[in-house]
C-alpha cells in the first residue's frame, strides 16, 4: 500500500468518524430538546395549578375561615372543624402506620432480604402501594364500621394508617440499602452489635430519605377523600371525640367545591391553599431538619 492510499483511507476514515459524531451530536440536541420540552411541560401545569390555588384560594382566606364552624349554604363560616379533623386524623395515622412502616423497612433491608416471609411481605406492600384509596376505604368500612354500626374518626385513622405503611416500608428498605456495605461492615469490625449498627450507622445515613417517605405519606394522606367518605363521613360541628362521624378537609373541599353556592366553593378553594400551603411546609421543615444534622 502506498503513501497516497493510506493518506486516502486515513482521510475516509476521517469523513466516516465526523458523520458518525455529526449524527450522534444532532440526536444528543433532539433528546436534549425532547427532555426540556417535556420538563416545561410539566412545569407549566405545576405553576398553571399554583397560581389558580393561590389566586382563588387567598381570596377566600379570612379569619373566619380559620375560626369558625362549616356553615350552611349563603351564610357565614369558615373550616375550623375540618381543620381539626384532618390534622388529628393525619397526625394519629402517621403517628401509627410511621414506626410500623420503619420497622418493616428495617426488617427487609437489614434482616431477611431474599426469605420466602420477605417476598410475601414485598409482594403484599406493593399491592398496597398500587391499591386505590377508595377500596382500603371500603375495607375499613366493611371491617369496623359496618361491625360497629357508625361512622367514627378512628375508622378514618385506620384508613389513612393503612396508606401510609406502604409508602414508608418501600421508601425505607430503598434508602437502607443505599447505604453502602463497607459501613456495616467497618462497625462490625469494630465490634457493634447489629442493633447498635442499624440504629446508628444505617439509619443514620438513610436519616434523609427515610424522612422524606414519611413527608411523602403525609402529603398523600392529606388529601385522600375516598377513605375518609366510607369511614369517617363528615360532620358540620366540632367534635375532638374520635368515636363519632368528623370533619376533615378534603371531604368538605369535595362537598363544598360540587356545591353551587358561592361561599362553599370560595372556602373549597381556601381549604385546597391550605393543604397545599401545609404540605409545602413540612417538605421545607423536614429538608432543613434533616440537613442541619
Amino acid at each position: 500500500m502506498t503513501t497516497g492510499d493510506s493518506l486516502l483511507r486515513a482521510a475516509a476514515l476521517d469523513e466516516v468518524r465526523q458523520a458518525k459524531y455529526a449524527q450522534r451530536k444532532f440526536v444528543n440536541r433532539v433528546a436534549l430538546t425532547l427532555s426540556l420540552l417535556a420538563m416545561a411541560f410539566g412545569l407549566f401545569w405545576l405553576f398553571w395549578i399554583l397560581f389558580e390555588t393561590v389566586r382563588l384560594g387567598v381570596g377566600g382566606l379570612t379569619l373566619a375561615t380559620l375560626t369558625q364552624m362549616t356553615p350552611p349554604p349563603n351564610d357565614e363560616g369558615g373550616l375550623a372543624n375540618a381543620m381539626y379533623g384532618s390534622f388529628l386524623m393525619v397526625m394519629l395515622a402517621t403517628f401509627v402506620g410511621t414506626p410500623i412502616g420503619i420497622m418493616a423497612g428495617i426488617y427487609l433491608a437489614e434482616f431477611e432480604t431474599k426469605g420466602w416471609l420477605a417476598t410475601v411481605t414485598r409482594f403484599v406492600n406493593d399491592i398496597l402501594l398500587s391499591a386505590p384509596s377508595i377500596v382500603i376505604g371500603l375495607f375499613v368500612y366493611a371491617v369496623i364500621v359496618s361491625r360497629f354500626k357508625s361512622f367514627s374518626g378512628w375508622a378514618g385513622v385506620m384508613a389513612l394508617a393503612l396508606i401510609v405503611i406502604p409508602v414508608v416500608i418501600r421508601t425505607t428498605e430503598n434508602m437502607l440499602q443505599l447505604v453502602p456495605a463497607g459501613l456495616r461492615e467497618a462497625a462490625y469490625a469494630l465490634g457493634a452489635p447489629k442493633w447498635k449498627v442499624i440504629l446508628s450507622i444505617t439509619l443514620k445515613a438513610a436519616r434523609a430519605g427515610v424522612v422524606t417517605g414519611v413527608m411523602l405519606a403525609i402529603a398523600r394522606i392529606a388529601g385522600e377523600t375516598a377513605p375518609l367518605m366510607f369511614t369517617a363521613l363528615s360532620n358540620q360541628f366540632w367534635t375532638s371525640s374520635l368515636s363519632e362521624p368528623m370533619a376533615s378537609l378534603p371531604v368538605t373541599i369535595f362537598k363544598f367545591a360540587m356545591s353551587p353556592y358561592e361561599n362553599w366553593q370560595k372556602l373549597a378553594w381556601a381549604g385546597v391553599f391550605l393543604i397545599t400551603v401545609t404540605v409545602l411546609g413540612l417538605n421545607i421543615i423536614a429538608r432543613v431538619v434533616t440537613r442541619a444534622r
